[in-house]
């Protein structure tokens, strides 16, 4: 019986073999296709370029950030309460009044009930021992007014036997006798007196000790009454609800964050940039704040000293008031302006190439087929553009591709 053999394909006819082979024939020749005379052949399309310009270049560094509140509330809690009710969530415009959220303290309305009891016995109190010390002082004035008129009547028997002793109607004993009895009596009325300005003295000031005393507990009352009001947390601020990190029926201790209130038209923009920017940046420049739906001046207000992950943060105020499209938390983009340079050569910035540095590239000849390696020399950086110093001149082109598979090439050809 006769057996069918497949017939074989030759090895280098195989289709796989024969697309790879294409491709990278293909790739070679779009590539590093070397020509005799030792330049290396690259397609125009597959380069970007650049044409040096000169005019003034503004150096500008870039951010990104948030906007902020200048203005801010925050709220903490002045007890230990569990949150009853929420009202208001983040994102609400509030008024100063607005309730944002009710808190419940059992313990604390307790406490409120028996100082107000406290403060109403501390009151009565002084009230009965103004009654106690007016009713000592009437009855000592009662008594200070029966020795006067006693001291009257010995006082005028004596101005009668004051005649009488003359003429031997009185012995002298007798008119001696009422006459020490006249000095005892007014003895006993001025110290009569004296008892009674002690009396008014200290009546005096058992009432200041009393109203002290009532002081001291309508402060207790103000303290815990104002702890109290605090359960019914309000914004304090005309704003916007920016922060309410807690939840329903949660429990709360003293000084724990209720809730964050910030201002919508007191804005700030903190933008974070690059430590290696840093020393580029000084307060006072103007900058430019981006908030995607629309661009406005600022001036740059604040630099911190901190680092954070390799940025710095830089506060920039608005030059005339937040714009409509501003928010609390919104995110931004900035540009800051740090210096003008006038009349300078400049092109859009290569790939790789750093500020103040100097670095090998193409420049294209006139005729724009072919390019050359030229060193040339990089100054400050303005967002897509970077100032040159030395190396070219207005109008030349340069390759501002990645050149790196064209490390040992000097020359290039360029093909359309």
């Amino acid at each position: 019986m006769d057996i069918i053999k497949p017939k074989k394909h030759p090895f280098f006819k195989h289709p796989l073999i024969i697309g790879a082979t294409a491709l990278s024939f293909v790739a070679i020749a779009s590539t590093l296709l070397l020509l005799p005379e030792g330049a290396h052949k690259v397609d125009r399309e597959q380069l970007m370029l650049g044409t040096v310009q000169r005019g003034d270049l503004q150096v500008v560094v870039d951010g990104y950030g948030i906007l902020r509140s200048d203005k801010q509330t925050l709220i903490t809690a002045l007890t230990a309460a569990n949150v009853q009710k929420i009202v208001l969530r983040p994102g609400a415009e509030v008024q100063r009044d607005s309730i944002i959220m009710q808190l419940s303290n059992p313990e604390l309305m307790r406490e409120l009930d028996a100082a107000e009891t406290s403060l109403e016995q501390e009151a009565a109190n002084l009230r009965r021992l103004i009654l106690n010390n007016q009713r000592d002082v009437l009855a000592e004035e009662a008594i200070l007014a029966e020795l006067n008129a006693n001291y009257q009547v010995i006082k005028l028997r004596r101005e009668a036997e004051d005649k009488l002793v003359k003429s031997g109607v009185v012995s002298q004993l007798t008119y001696q006798t009422t006459v020490l009895r006249q000095e005892q009596m007014k003895k006993r009325v001025d110290l009569q007196k004296q008892r009674i300005n002690h009396l008014h003295k200290v009546a005096v000031e058992s009432e200041l000790i009393q109203r002290e005393q009532i002081n001291q507990a309508q402060t207790q009352l103000q303290s815990i009454q104002q702890r109290a009001d605090r359960l019914t947390v309000r914004a304090g601020l005309d704003g916007i609800l920016q922060r309410l990190p807690v939840e329903l029926g949660q429990g709360v201790g003293p000084g724990q964050e209720l809730a964050l209130i910030g201002s919508e038209t007191d804005l700030l923009a903190l933008v974070q940039v690059p430590q290696s920017k840093a020393e580029q940046l000084a307060v006072g420049q103007p900058a430019e704040i981006d908030t995607r739906r629309e661009k406005v001046g600022g001036v740059v207000t604040r630099i911190t000293p901190e680092v954070r992950d390799g940025n710095i943060e830089v506060e920039i105020a608005f030059n005339a008031g937040a714009p409509e499209s501003a928010r609390p938390q919104l995110n931004v983009d900035a540009r800051i302006f740090t210096a003008t340079m006038e009349d300078t050569l400049f092109v859009e910035r290569p790939i790789n190439v750093q500020r103040h540095s100097e670095t090998t590239l193409f420049l294209i000849n006139k005729n724009g087929e072919e390019a050359a390696l030229q060193s040339i020399n990089f100054g400050e950086e303005s967002g897509r553009y970077i100032q040159i110093t030395q190396g070219v001149n207005e109008a030349d082109r340069i390759i501002l591709s990645d050149m790196a598979s064209f490390n040992e090439a000097e020359h290039i050809q360029i093909i359309d």
